[in-house]
C-alpha cells in the first residue's frame, strides 16, 4: 500500500504535532496555515510530564528543551504572599522523574516545525471546507482543493471545520474572565520560582522559562468584551500592592520603558458544551478545535498534543480510516471532557470575590494534603503515550 495523505488544518501546536506524529507514521502530509508565517503568540507554555511524553514519543525529546526544569516551589499564594499550597518540584512538577519545562510558545512552533520536512508547511493558505468524495475526502483551500485520505481540523477555537461538522452546536461561551500574557527578557527583577496568586476574583502567575526569559499572566472576572484603554495602569492598579516580586515585575511592563514588552490581553472561552465525538467520516478534530477549555489547569496546549500522539497511533495501521478515527474519539473523549470540566471548576473557585467566600476556598485549599492533591493530578500528568499495534484499544 503507497503512502496515505493527510491534509492538516491549522499551523498552530496540534496541527504541527499531529504533522509531525504522522510524517512518522509514513503519512505524506501538507499543513495548510492561513497565516503568512508560523509564529507562537508572545507567550509561554508549561509542557507538563504528559505532554513531554507524547513530545518524546514522536522523536522531541529531552535534548529540545535544554534549559532548567520548573524550579523552587509550585503552588499558590495569596497577595501578601502566604502559601496557600507549596510543593517542590519532586512532588508538583514531575512525574516519574520527567520534571515539568516552560518555553516559549514560538520556540515549541519552531521546534515542532524544524521536525517536519520542507514544503510540508503551507503559509497563507486557509482550510474553508471539507467534503466526502467516495473513499476520500477534498479540503477546499484558498488555494485550490486537496484530495486526501483523512483532514485534521486543527483550526483553532474558533473552528471553521467544526462549524461545518456540527452546525447545531452551541459552539463557544464566555467563562467570565479575561487575561492579560507577557514575556518578559531574562534580566532585571528574577521570577525565583514558579506560582500563582489568588486574590478576590483575580489571579497572578508567574513562570520562569527555559530560556531565562519570565512569563507572566494575570486574570480578573471581566464581562466579554471589555478592554483596559492602558494594560500597564490596569495591571499595576489590580496587582501593584501584591506580594514581592509582582510589583517589580509590573514596572517592567510600562510601556515608557527603553524597551516595550508586548502585552496581551483575551477574553477567555470554551466549549458550552462537549461535542458529541472529535471525528466525522475521514475528518479528524484536534486541540482547541476538538475541545476548547478554559487554561486553568494549563493543559490546552498539553492535550492537543495528546490528541496529535493518539490520533498518529491510531491511524497507524492499514486499517480502515473512519474506523480509527473512531478510535481515537473513544480514547480523547472522556478524558479530555473530564480535563475540561477540572479546569471550568477551578476558574469557578479563582472567581470568587465575596471575602467569607474567598476565606472559606483559602482555609480548604490549605487543609487539602498535598498527597491528595497529587494523587488528583496524576490521572492528568501521569499519562502515558499508546504503544504497541494501532487498533481499537488506543490508550486514553
Amino acid at each position: 500500500m503507497g503512502a496515505r495523505h493527510a491534509v492538516v488544518a491549522g499551523g498552530g501546536i496540534g496541527g504541527l504535532a499531529a504533522a509531525v506524529a504522522l510524517n512518522r507514521r509514513g503519512w505524506r502530509v501538507i499543513v495548510c496555515e492561513r497565516a503568512p508565517v508560523l509564529t507562537g503568540i508572545g507567550a509561554g507554555i508549561v509542557l507538563a510530564p504528559n505532554a513531554l511524553r507524547a513530545l518524546d514519543s514522536i522523536g522531541l525529546g529531552a535534548e529540545v528543551w535544554a534549559g532548567e526544569a520548573l524550579a523552587g516551589a509550585v503552588g499558590l499564594r495569596t497577595p501578601d504572599g502566604r502559601w496557600l499550597s507549596r510543593a517542590g518540584t519532586g512532588a508538583a512538577s514531575s512525574w516519574d522523574g520527567l520534571p515539568a519545562r516552560a518555553v516559549h510558545r514560538g520556540f515549541l512552533i519552531d521546534a515542532l516545525a524544524d521536525a517536519l520536512p520542507p514544503g510540508v508547511v503551507q503559509l497563507g493558505v486557509s482550510v474553508t471546507g471539507v467534503e466526502h468524495a467516495g473513499g476520500a475526502v477534498v479540503a477546499r483551500t484558498s488555494a485550490g482543493d486537496l484530495r486526501a485520505d483523512v483532514v485534521v481540523a486543527a483550526d483553532g477555537m474558533r473552528s471553521v471545520l467544526r462549524g461545518q461538522l456540527f452546525p447545531r452546536h452551541p459552539g463557544l461561551r464566555h467563562a467570565g474572565e479575561a487575561g492579560w500574557r507577557a514575556v518578559l527578557p531574562g534580566i532585571g527583577p528574577p521570577a525565583r520560582s514558579a506560582a500563582e496568586t489568588w486574590g478576590r476574583g483575580e489571579r497572578f502567575g508567574i513562570v520562569p522559562l527555559v530560556d531565562g526569559r519570565i512569563y507572566l499572566y494575570a486574570t480578573a472576572t471581566a464581562a466579554t468584551g471589555t478592554k483596559p484603554a492602558d494594560h500597564h495602569a490596569e495591571l499595576t492598579r489590580r496587582f501593584g500592592t501584591w506580594h514581592d516580586p509582582i510589583p517589580a515585575l509590573l514596572d517592567r511592563l510600562d510601556p515608557r520603558n527603553p524597551e516595550p514588552v508586548d502585552v496581551l490581553h483575551h477574553d477567555f472561552h470554551e466549549l458550552a458544551s462537549p461535542l458529541p465525538r472529535f471525528h466525522s467520516g475521514r475528518v479528524a478534530l484536534l486541540g482547541d478545535a476538538a475541545h476548547a477549555m478554559t487554561p486553568n489547569m494549563g493543559q490546552g496546549g498539553c492535550q492537543a498534543i495528546e490528541d496529535a500522539v493518539v490520533l498518529a497511533h491510531a491511524l497507524a495501521s492499514d486499517a480502515d480510516v473512519p474506523a480509527a478515527l473512531a478510535a481515537y474519539t473513544e480514547s480523547r473523549h472522556r478524558r479530555t471532557t473530564l480535563i475540561s470540566r477540572r479546569s471550568r471548576r477551578i476558574g469557578d473557585l479563582a472567581r470568587l470575590s465575596h471575602p467569607l467566600a474567598v476565606s472559606a476556598r483559602n482555609l480548604a485549599v490549605r487543609a487539602t494534603p498535598s498527597s491528595v492533591t497529587s494523587r488528583a493530578l496524576d490521572t492528568v500528568l501521569g499519562w502515558q503515550p499508546p504503544s504497541g499495534p494501532a487498533s481499537t484499544g488506543v490508550r486514553a
